[in-house]
């Protein structure tokens, strides 16, 4: 597993939803990575469960005050569940103390 990365189901919406912004077919774009043995191969979407939504809820007041968005909590809340690092390029995460590593990726 440790050569494979992880994205939640919410931060996959969120990924296909700024590139649908752009003009780009999530559907193309999809397809496009499976073809390249990105998506499934390299990179897996984790299902968003229940599990994950009380989680997300219990970091809320852990990071309010660092402005992280639920997508963010999302994210973060994958890292904890798999027991896996997480990757940001916002520095601010840095500082969080939640009982997951957070690597900064500039």
């Amino acid at each position: 597993m440790r050569n494979e990365s992880w994205i939640s189901a919410v931060n996959w919406a969120e990924v296909l939803s700024k590139l649908a912004e752009a003009g780009q077919d999530p559907a193309e774009v999809r397809r496009a990575l499976v073809e390249r043995n990105i998506l499934g191969v390299l990179l897996h979407v984790h299902a968003f469960d229940e599990a994950d939504g009380a989680d997300v809820a219990r970091l809320r007041p852990l990071t309010r005050a660092a402005g992280l968005s639920l997508g963010d909590r999302a994210c973060l809340a994958l890292g904890r569940r798999l027991d896996v690092p997480i990757l940001t390029a916002d520095r601010s995460w840095l500082a969080l103390d939640l009982g997951v590593t957070i690597v900064a990726i500039r």
